[in-house]
């Protein structure tokens, strides 16, 4: 009796933590990322429609949060969040970031400028 009422208590505290150890939704800043699927950083072109970019953030702006650098498998490129109303100082280095912005700047200093991020 003793040894069922064992492992009925111990099934119980498992289903119990892995209740409790679901995924964490992203984080959102400013608007929405787009649910069309990301573009490669290399595939980015200077266009009017936003585009969406997904990868790590490798480092950003240590004092305003006002923008940080994004890696995936095809490059790095700069986001700049200075007019979209969300700064990034709450984001860990090494978080997994969705961005939708539109491409500024000239072909040698390309910049995302974003509109929106989630982040886990």
């Amino acid at each position: 009796m003793q040894v069922t009422r064992y492992i009925a208590v111990s099934v119980t505290l498992v289903m119990m933590v892995a209740g409790c150890a679901q995924v964490k939704p992203a984080a959102v800043l400013g608007a929405r990322p787009s649910d069309t699927p990301p573009v490669r950083i290399a595939s980015l072109s200077k266009s009017k429609q936003p585009q969406t970019i997904s990868g790590t953030m490798i480092d950003k702006c240590p004092i305003a949060g006002c923008w940080f650098h994004v890696k995936d498998s095809t490059g790095v490129i700069k986001v700049d969040t200075k007019n979209s109303g969300f700064v990034v100082t709450d984001v860990p280095i090494n978080s997994h970031v969705t961005v939708t912005g539109l491409m500024r700047g000239s072909d040698d200093d390309q910049t995302l400028t974003a509109t929106g991020m989630s982040y886990r």
